[in-house]
């Protein structure tokens, strides 16, 4: 690494530094406002703001300009209260015993927990995301989430730290290594924690509305092979940083013989769980992802 790469990290993370101090001083409310105004301000003149305006025309092609102006500000409000949020997790009620951040769907954890078999848990990138894996590693301490490594290694550092300090303790990375990793977990009866509503490259190809999206198949292959129940699980903001965490039952077991066609069929399955979250609250996912193939995109923006 050269000496200015190495200074220019350092930047990056006392500017993560400084945006954290900022977002500490203020109450977890207060931070979340701020982060809203912020996001309001300035989300609709990054590049994003066109990737997730081709999606919603996709997602929703019977929706006029207004109506997608109209959710373009709410998903950047919500993306913003994210960013305000963040730093103060430590300070939320992340065991979900109060009124601001509730549990639906306890009773299918307490009921899989009883069992003590490894859970292969799926959900996405919905509200605040973080709020959803610390509430589940509270209430699940024997699970493993999966994350992707932040470019800059120091502030990745910051992040898994930060992330320790309000219960979510192993991370395993994406790729080759964090699939090993997620094996490992479950083949010692602890459960691992994905998100699932991404493009992956090396995936699969699965309906996604309607269109071919490329889609990540381990979550599929690991219960497959350790005959684990897959349970989705997803968050609603209702207002705020108030917050409803959602434990569905396990999804159906494949009915196709061939592995193949189960892993597709399982798979197809998550997308569809996916597409129900997003039209029950459209505003909170996270749209600035190019989840569809990249012809779509480059049709847009000529």
């Amino acid at each position: 690494m050269s000496i200015l790469q190495a200074m220019g990290r350092r930047a990056e993370a006392l500017g993560w530094d400084g945006y954290q101090s900022l977002m500490r001083t203020m109450s977890v409310e207060a931070a979340s406002d701020f982060g809203a105004s912020v996001g309001a301000r300035l989300g609709p003149r990054l590049s994003p703001h066109k990737v997730a305006r081709r999606n919603m025309e996709l997602v929703f092609p019977d929706a006029g300009r207004r109506e997608i102006d109209a959710l373009l500000v709410a998903m950047w409000d919500n993306i913003g209260r994210l960013l305000g949020e963040f730093p103060n997790l430590h300070r939320m009620d992340l065991k979900a015993t109060g009124d601001s951040i509730r549990l639906e769907g306890r009773d299918v954890i307490d009921e899989l927990a009883r069992k003590g078999d490894p859970v292969v848990f799926v959900g996405g990138h919905f509200a605040n995301w973080e709020v959803l894996a610390a509430v589940l590693a509270n209430a699940m301490p024997k699970c493993r989430m999966t994350y992707r490594h932040a470019n800059n290694p120091l502030i990745d550092r910051r992040i898994v730290n930060q992330r320790a300090a309000y219960g979510v303790e192993i991370f395993a990375p994406k790729g080759e290594a964090g699939a090993k990793e997620a094996l490992k977990a479950l083949q010692t009866g602890h459960s691992v924690a994905l998100m699932n509503d991404q493009k992956m490259n090396d995936g699969i190809e699965a309906p996604f509305f309607g269109l071919p999206a490329m889609t990540a198949s381990g979550p599929a292959r690991m219960a497959l092979k350790y005959d684990a129940p897959m349970v989705p699980m997803s968050i609603v903001r209702r207002h705020g940083a108030n917050f409803t965490v959602k434990v569905y039952e396990p999804l159906p077991r494949p009915q196709a013989a061939d592995r193949t066609q189960a892993i597709l069929e399982m798979v197809t399955g998550v997308n569809r769980f996916i597409e129900q979250r997003i039209l029950e609250t459209p505003a909170q996912w996270f749209w600035v992802h190019r989840r569809f193939p990249k012809d779509i995109y480059r049709k847009a923006s000529g």
